[in-house]
Order: structure tokens, then sequence, then C-alpha cells
């Protein structure tokens, strides 16, 4: 099994880095780019555990570890 975890900063957040981005799409011609969120994404593979206890760990592991949760949350999918 395989978990995708999306880690962004929460949207009360000011995100530096997403606005540079987008500063800079604008320059080169994307005008239509009204907004740019960056974030991390984790692939966590998981083997001899069921679908059940594979969300519990990885919302375990997201929760405590990939994410500072003062400023961040997560999503993540799961994939056999």
């Amino acid at each position: 099994m395989k978990a995708h975890v999306y880690v962004t900063l929460k949207t009360s957040v000011l995100d530096p880095q997403g606005q540079t981005i987008q500063n800079a799409l604008r320059k080169i011609g994307f005008a239509d780019v009204t907004s740019v969120r960056q974030g991390k994404y984790f692939a966590i593979s998981l083997d001899g555990i069921d679908a059940s206890a594979a969300r519990a760990e990885v919302d375990r592991i997201a929760r405590e570890v990939l994410t500072n949760p003062v400023i961040e949350e997560y999503t993540y999918r799961l994939e056999e």
C-alpha cells in the first residue's frame, strides 16, 4: 500500500513563496493565475497492513511528524 501525503500552509497563514511563484508566473505571461500556494509531498510505502490500519498510521505520521499543526494542514490518499 502507498500513501500520498500533501502538506500545505493553512489558508490563514501568509505564503511568501507561493506569492513569489505567482508573481514570476505573471511576469512570464501567465496572467490568469490568481493564487499559488506551495507545499510538501510525501510518498510513504506500507507493507503488511490493511486499509483501516494504514489510514490510522498515516494520519498519525502526518499529524505528529510531517506537519507543524500551528501553521500547516494535510490531506492524504491511499492506493493499493
